[in-house]
């Protein structure tokens, strides 16, 4: 359901209940500023951003020699 911010205020219980079903959309002015979704979706969408922030392996040796550096760590690769 769509709602608008006034409305989403006068009747957050309802907008909190019913976010439980499905996601609920609050617009001002026609923009949509928010949407409200149940914690389970939520933890799904943190979830799935962490695995998109996985390093790459080039950023796992620039990772590597940074720490190397600063502990003054010389890596002999044969």
């Amino acid at each position: 359901m769509n709602w608008g911010i006034g409305e989403a205020q006068q009747k957050f219980s309802e907008l909190i209940n019913a976010a439980i079903d499905e996601p609920q959309l609050v617009y001002n002015q026609e923009q949509l500023v928010v949407a409200v979704i149940k914690a389970e979706m939520f933890q799904e969408f943190l979830a799935w951003r962490k695995q998109q922030e996985k390093l790459s392996v080039a950023d796992a040796f620039a990772e590597l020699r940074q720490l190397c550096a600063e502990e003054d760590y010389i890596f002999e690769i044969p």
